[in-house]
């Protein structure tokens, strides 16, 4: 008697599996697509006529072998018809097989393709939380197996279990008509115990592809993870700790791969028993009804034919069912992610943000990633159209925070965000991001072009303007230098160019941006002296007649900011001019004079993220 926890977990299972087909079935039957709907029904068509035409072929043998049997040799012309006719079924059969699977290949790449992008949107959507705390190996394979789920699902449900089962149906339907209940009992009771079996010893066997799929993406996370972190390997020389943690997910995956095919020797073995123990039976008692003249020989062979029209598709039956149980698993985990609600969204009303001459303003700001430690703590100052403020502070202060707020990547906790008096949380994110230019800290590109890297900003932009761009970030002469100019492959992630090369071409993706509001977070962190002092005479030629906020740790980088905001611990601890905030001997006067000690001792202060341990421990 099976346990109640055990049936509670099977009837869960169940509603899980059948909610996952339920989430699948407007891909399939897509309402603004009646083309597709046609397919489907076509296909529908094809695979009945398929399968009348295979269960008739035993039939057709009956009626010549039969024929065949007789002494008068007059009658040659009848099993000559029945074996042309035989011949015309068994192409019907196979031309309405290739009808069916090539009606149907337009649903079902359509159906992947949908969801993949459906999942890549979805996954654009979703909050900066959400891309801290990822881990990008798993997360593409998890797409990966699930785009292969959808595949394998379709294929295997509307080009094999289906008709199968309509095979099956006939040709119990034809034994029973033609030759009595008998056979078709003994076929329906094989059919049932076979299925039952694979079904019983594959949900057995579940648990060991789920510690496969486990470990899979356990080893691919730490594979790509190494790949990303190359030269931070080969700093420390982690090679052999690297191989190690990869070697011991994959040793994961070798036991249970083992356990999992050494399980399928079981499964085997029980089936073809079972197919072994029916066909017996239909021969023994077939041979025996021949024998008692109650069957022709013709009968006795269409028997045998049918049988194994339905025993041969059966022994795939257990990888059917795993295959399909296993898509159902995959893809119930991408319909999760779909339906992982963003973490910023545009309320109902949301308006564009318009006529944007750049007045930012802060109000009584708070903010935290997590509430027993607040970041932002009632921070107010307010940026006036083409007024060049920069936010200094030590490490931890808040500073870059206030660029991921002004993005609204986070939602204030406390009070507000507004651009010419405008409330961000009321207008569009997408209005309110095509507003804003960025020069991040670590600028990362794509591995494409450098042109592709720098129209990035302005897609439409042409190459007039795309070296203009780069001509203002400093970076003509380097481009002449390089055989392939413009089209130079810049590597994953930049890899191929300096800091300072990917910092300059980010910078001329912002000014192709040509935006009203202007932000550098740590833009000359990664610049020598000299390229930085060209780069800054740019900076300031671009914030002319913009909006513009420089984050900096250095501070001889914004001497000549029209304000300087400095941030202490979350607040505001002063705001001024230069020469204003050293004569006034606070904090900035602080920070100015340690500074320039360490520019005398010829150590120049790094620039260092804030508060960046604490996001990718946020939940």
């Amino acid at each position: 008697m099976v346990p109640h926890h055990s049936r509670d977990i099977q009837v869960s299972e169940v509603k899980a599996d059948l909610r996952v087909l339920k989430q699948l079935a407007p891909f399939l039957w897509p309402a603004e697509e009646p083309v597709l709907k046609t397919r489907v029904l076509a296909a529908l068509v094809f695979v009945i006529l398929a399968n009348v035409t295979t269960v008739s072929i035993p039939y057709f043998m009956k009626v010549a072998v039969d024929a065949l049997s007789v002494d008068d040799l007059s009658l040659i012309a009848v099993p000559v018809a029945v074996i042309l006719g035989y011949g015309a079924v068994r192409i019907s059969q196979v031309a309405f097989a290739q009808l069916q699977d090539a009606t149907i290949a337009r649903v079902i790449e359509r159906a992947v393709r949908r969801i993949q992008v459906r999942v890549f949107s979805h996954i654009q959507e979703l909050g900066l939380q959400y891309h801290l705390d990822r881990q990008t190996g798993g997360l593409s394979r998890s797409i990966e197996r699930g785009a292969r789920a959808v595949d394998m699902l379709l294929t295997m449900v509307a080009l094999r279990t289906g008709p199968a089962f309509l095979q099956f149906a006939l040709v119990c339907g034809s034994l029973w008509y033609l030759f009595g209940p008998l056979y078709a009992v003994i076929t329906f009771v094989s059919t049932v115990s076979y299925v039952w079996y694979s079904i019983t010893i594959t949900n057995w066997r579940v648990k060991h592809r789920q510690a496969m799929n486990a470990s899979d993406g356990e080893a691919h996370t730490k594979l790509i993870d190494a790949l990303i972190n190359y030269e931070t390997v080969k700093y420390f020389g982690n090679e052999l700790n690297e191989i190690t943690r990869v070697d011991r997910a994959l040793h994961a995956y070798e036991d249970a791969a083992v356990r999992s095919k050494s399980s399928l020797a079981l499964l085997n073995t029980g089936q073809g028993a079972i197919i072994a123990i029916g066909t017996v039976a239909a021969m023994m008692a077939s041979a025996y009804d021949v024998k008692n003249g109650a069957i022709t020989v013709g009968g006795f062979v269409a028997i045998q034919t049918w049988l194994m029209q339905v025993f041969v598709p059966l022994n795939f039956l257990g990888m059917l069912y795993r295959e399909i149980k296993q898509s159902l698993v995959d893809l119930k985990l991408v319909f999760e992610l779909l339906d992982r609600p963003p973490d910023i969204l545009d309320s109902p009303d949301a308006r564009l943000l318009q006529n944007v001459k750049g007045t930012i303003e802060f109000d009584d700001v708070h903010f935290a990633y997590k509430a027993e430690r607040p970041i932002l703590k009632g921070v107010s100052f307010k940026v006036d159209p083409g007024e060049r403020v920069a936010i200094v502070g030590p490490t931890g202060s808040g500073k870059s925070t206030i660029v991921r707020l002004l993005f609204r990547f986070f939602e204030v906790t406390g009070g507000a965000v507004r651009i010419d008096g405008q409330d961000i949380r009321d207008v569009t994110q997408r209005s309110l991001r095509a507003a804003i230019g960025v020069v991040p800290q670590d600028t990362v590109l794509f591995n494409d072009s450098i042109f592709h890297n720098i129209s990035y900003g302005r897609l439409e932009a042409d190459r007039r303007e795309v070296e203009e761009a780069a001509a203002h970030a400093q970076l003509s002469a380097f481009i002449k230098k390089l055989p392939d100019g413009f089209d130079t492959k810049v590597g994953e992630r930049g890899l191929k160019l300096s800091g300072g090369e990917k910092q300059r071409v980010g910078i001329a993706r912002a000014l192709l941006k040509d935006p009203a509001i202007m932000v550098f977070d740590e833009a000359t962190s990664s610049l020598d002296m000299v390229t930085e002092r060209d780069i800054l005479g740019s900076m300031r030629d671009v914030s002319e007649g913009r909006s513009t906020i420089i984050i900096a740790h250095r501070l001889s980088t914004v001497t000549d900011a029209d304000k300087i905001v400095v941030l202490d611990e979350g607040r505001i601890a002063e705001i001024g001019r230069h020469q204003e905030l050293l004569q006034k001997g606070g904090l900035y006067a602080r920070l100015w004079e340690a500074q320039r000690r360490e520019a005398e001792k010829g150590v120049l202060p790094r620039s260092k993220p804030d508060a960046v341990p604490d996001l990718v421990t946020i939940q």
